[in-house]
């Protein structure tokens, strides 16, 4: 197909308005409608990774909305009633169907590269440290992914030309696609499926991002791949196919790619879903670290952090933590987080940590040093009241000033303050060698995650 007929064909055809459709969509679900594609670390303009991962999430719509609109475009020779005229031309319909399935895909593809253009002028201006080429092809399969549910509904439309053809798609795709997706759950660490995972990544769509370290396997970009070339294959021999025999051997590629693409493809979402070591390695100022993903943090992060650890120092001795180490392991919503002995660990997800600046980081990393949190958080917050409230009360005991409720908590202040309050004024009582034992004990019992850390500051009384 040259140029001269890919603006004819663009002129005369659907494709312009279905790319249209594509971006207006997209860019209106992203920038309008509230989700967790605005917030936390794992935003979809913060990394690139993130970026191409939340385009991708949404061919949960618009994979079947390239299906409806190919089938729509399919069934143009049938509405304007030249079919029988166009095979009795001299011209081979396998050229027809490479032009008008071409049209298509090359308007639904620009659309979606606009999209991730779009992201990505904004990953730039937002002076990521962290450049790389490994979401390139999270992005390149989606793009793929497009155009040959556009294709394939052409050809599908071409071969059972009705008028509800094109809905009928849609829908059905949409609800395939539902059926097979991988989700996000609180009890998991890794995107999961009601289906086999194999079976499950037949569909292009990702799951909704939590963690920015995380990346596709190049196994599932091969199987993928492989998957959706043999869908487009499909769509363009039934385009061409003129007799009910070879609109049947049309179908042999669709089978033999998703055959070929199940033995590739994961078994275990452990396998689908993987950590990006290079965006997971430790980027330090001397025992400050952070991962390489979110090296912009560790400016706002060294001072801060060196102040927090020689206040814990003072006050923990040899148990003190000797380090600050930002976490790198998945875990579930539901999940424990990471603790340990050596290092406070940071979770930049964590708002108490992820918000604060200066002196008030300062203060949360004393907090978490003193206090580990223990309980599991949601998508932005974390830890129970005791938790916040044993943390708040530890900062302000190294600090030596008086507690003060912990922001970006899911408990307000006055729910925290009556927490403090009355284990501040007995602990306060205390002589000193005892309030030292006391917040010892609070360490130990939180770092282990085996007790109430407010009541062991309380001196083990039950609450």
């Amino acid at each position: 197909m040259n140029l001269r007929i890919l603006r004819i064909e663009l002129r005369r055809s659907v494709a312009p308005w279905a790319g249209a459709a594509v971006l207006v969509l997209s860019l209106a679900f992203l920038h309008v409608v509230s989700g967790p594609w605005w917030k936390g670390t794992a935003l979809w303009t913060a990394q690139w990774t993130s970026m191409a991962l939340w385009t991708r999430y949404l061919l949960i719509f618009l994979g079947p909305l390239a299906v409806g609109l190919g089938a729509l475009q399919g069934l143009r020779d049938h509405r304007s009633k030249v079919s029988e005229l166009l095979t009795s031309t001299p011209r081979p319909a396998r050229h027809r169907a490479a032009a008008l399935a071409g049209t298509t895909a090359f308007a639904l593809v620009s659309a979606f590269g606009l999209l991730v253009l779009v992201g990505a002028v904004q990953v730039l201006a937002g002076d990521v440290p962290y450049t790389h080429l490994g979401w390139l092809p999270v992005s390149l399969v989606a793009a793929l992914a497009l155009a040959a549910g556009a294709v394939l509904g052409m050809g599908v439309a071409r071969a059972l030309p009705s008028v509800l053809t094109p809905p009928a798609l849609a829908v059905a795709a949409f609800l395939l696609t539902s059926f097979l997706r991988q989700n996000q759950t609180s009890e998991g660490a890794l995107p999961t499926s009601a289906v086999p995972n194999r079976l499950s990544l037949l569909a292009p769509g990702v799951a909704s991002v939590r963690d920015t370290l995380l990346t596709l396997s190049p196994a599932v970009h091969l199987g993928q791949t492989l998957w959706l070339l043999g869908m487009a294959a499909t769509g363009l021999a039934l385009l061409a196919a003129a007799t009910p025999r070879a609109r049947l051997l049309a179908l042999c590629p669709l089978l033999a790619a998703g055959a070929a693409a199940l033995l590739l493809l994961p078994a275990h979402p452990r396998d689908t879903y993987v950590v990006d070591r290079a965006a997971a390695a430790q980027v330090c100022d001397g025992p400050v670290c952070v991962t390489a993903a979110r090296g912009a943090r560790l400016a706002g992060l060294a001072q801060p952090g060196r102040e927090a650890l020689r206040l814990l120092r003072g006050a923990l001795g040899d148990q003190a933590p000797g380090g600050l180490h930002e976490t790198t392991v998945p875990r579930a919503l539901a999940g424990t987080p990471e603790r340990s002995q050596a290092f406070v660990i940071l979770d930049f997800d964590d708002a108490v940590i992820g918000d604060a600046r200066g002196e008030g980081l300062t203060r949360a990393v004393v907090g978490q040093g003193i206090a580990p949190t223990c309980a599991p958080r949601s998508d932005t917050e974390s830890g129970r009241v005791n938790e916040a409230a044993a943390q708040s009360i530890g900062a302000a005991w190294v600090l030596g000033d008086t507690p003060r409720p912990l922001d970006g908590t899911m408990h307000g202040a006055k729910e925290q303050g009556d927490e403090i309050r009355p284990v501040w004024a007995e602990f306060t009582a205390l002589p000193r060698p005892e309030q030292q034992l006391r917040i010892r004990a609070m360490h130990a019992a939180a770092l282990s995650c085996s007790g109430d850390p407010l009541a062991a500051l309380a001196g083990g009384a039950v609450r």
